[in-house]
This record gives structure tokens, sequence and C-alpha cells, in this order.
């Protein structure tokens, strides 16, 4: 199971959303969903009974897609990179994704990839797609991009990263040169590194960009314990972080993280209506989790 899990926020149509994504990817299952209950429903405005998350899986990445509401839009601030080791899976892949969506770089060929190109599809969630010869299988890498009063932090956010989490290191950097402008120079063009085995990238643009991360992706940490609870979201809201509600915060370069126990969704799909609901009630009066109260809450 991955520790870290890309969390998408869609306005009503996630399962439509999963449907598409599961259908373009040869290597893709859908996995388990929960539902909205009267307590969740009270608290969200969303229809009782309709579909609240659904757990997908894209060549071996994991994702949970979420009906949240109108509240938060997608942004290319976080893409997700498919590398391809042939051009014609580029190709394909370019076609199905940028169907109904916008062409944020065309595909072509770039001095870093001999086909590439940056797309939005849509439900408005941003894909690169890439040639990687150098790979045997696609693989999916999750990816942030510094912009506005942010650019100059991607190096940083790494190296803060990468101390935060476990079986983590700092892979390749490059940086923009003279002359590369609007970018300034020596700031981030493209880096790769890995956070719990997981592999993820970053880069700055100095472009004149007008978005920044939000809420619509965030990435829920998966904890075995109320040790690790408590550590995450300490460590992820330290400095000028944000606590959230019901687990969610933002890190200190506005970034959005869930900091979950994995005892929690057990107890939310519990067959128990009555103890499933009590479970939901205690959850939305926390910011971060707390699993003895939650286990009280269902044992009633």
């Amino acid at each position: 199971m991955q520790k870290i899990t890309p969390n998408l926020w869609f306005d009503g149509n996630a399962g439509d959303a999963v449907e598409r994504y599961t259908n373009i990817f040869d290597d893709a299952r859908i996995g388990d969903s929960t539902r909205y209950d009267a307590a969740s429903t009270a608290a969200s405005g969303q229809p009782e009974d309709s579909v609240m998350t659904v757990e997908f899986e894209l060549e071996g990445q994991s994702f949970v897609a979420l009906n949240g509401g109108p509240q938060f839009q997608f942004t290319p601030a976080i893409s997700f990179v498919v590398n391809c080791p042939t051009t014609d899976e580029v190709d394909e892949l370019w076609s199905e994704l940028s169907e109904g969506g916008e062409e944020l770089m065309p595909l072509d060929s770039y001095p870093f990839s001999d086909r590439y190109g940056w797309t939005t599809d849509e439900f408005g969630v941003s894909w690169q797609v890439i040639h990687a010869d150098y790979i045997s299988e696609r693989k999916i890498v999750p990816s942030l991009m510094f912009v506005g009063e942010r650019c100059g932090q991607a190096e940083e956010a790494i190296d803060f990263y990468t101390s935060v989490f476990d079986d983590s290191a700092v892979g390749d950097i490059a940086r923009y040169g003279p002359g590369q402008e609007p970018d300034e120079e020596g700031t981030v063009m493209f880096a790769d590194f890995t956070l719990c085995g997981q592999h993820f990238a970053a880069m700055d643009s100095a472009q004149d960009h007008d978005f920044d991360f939000t809420e619509a992706i965030s990435f829920i940490v998966d904890c075995a314990d109320q040790v690790e609870v408590d550590y995450y979201w300490e460590e992820l809201t330290a400095e000028d972080g944000e606590e959230g509600q019901c687990a969610w915060l933002k890190d200190k370069y506005g970034v959005s993280w869930q900091v979950v126990p994995s005892v929690l969704p057990e107890l939310l799909q519990d067959e128990d209506a009555e103890k499933a609901g009590r479970v939901t009630e205690a959850m939305l009066q926390m910011r971060k989790i707390d699993i003895d109260a939650l286990e009280e809450a269902h044992a009633g």
C-alpha cells in the first residue's frame, strides 16, 4: 500500500472521471467506494447516499477521487507526469487525455524530450505526457510547480519533504541557465525526488501564472497509529503551515495534505450505520485526528 496517495476533489463527477481514467490507461482498476451518510451530508451539502470517494489505480499509482463540491478548482500547480517507453504511447495517451481539455504545452519535440506535451483533461486535471525510453513500462509521477511568490522555493520544498518522510532521497536537479527568460537563473527547471520510496517531481516557473496550489489535489498520508498522526501533523504544519478540519492541513508552501490513521476508513465504513455515524460526527469536530476519541465514539 502507498504511504502517500493523491486525492482529487471533484464537483459531483468523481465517478465519471474514474471511469474515464481507467478506460484510458491499460493497467488500471477501480477499488472501494464510500457514500455520504446523514452526518457527512449535513456538513458537506452533498446528497445523502451519493458517492463520496472512489479509490482507483493507474499504472501502479493509487489515487482517491472525492466528490466534494464546487469549492476548489484543479490547477496546473500539481500535475501528473506520465512517463512512456515509446512515442506511440505518448501520442495515444495525449489524444485521450487532451480530448475536451486545454493544451498547456503542445505535443512536440523539446530539448528535454523528443516527444512531450502538457494538457488539462475534460475534468481540469493536468497531465504531462513524456517519452522516457529508459523505462520498460509506464510510470505516473505527481509533480509540483512553484509559481508566483513561490517561484524559487522548489528546492527548499524538496529538502523539507525529504526531511519529513522516511526512505526519501533527492534525485537529479536541472536548473535554469542564463538567458532562459523569464525564469530566474539557478532556479529549478526540473527535479525528481522520492518520499517513502515513491517518486515525485518539482519545478519552479517565473512565468506569469494566475494559479497556485489548491485543496483540489491533496496528498493523503496513511498513518499506522497516533504516534505517526502526531508526527506528520506537527511536521507538515510547522512554521507557516495551516491546520484544517477533519485531518486536512496546508504546509508552509501551500500544498494540502490529509494525515489519516489507517483505522479511520474501517470505522467510517462499519456496517452498523449508527456506529459509523457517531464516528463521522466525532471526526467533524476534529482538526488533527484523535484515534482514541474516534474509537470511543464508535463504541458508543
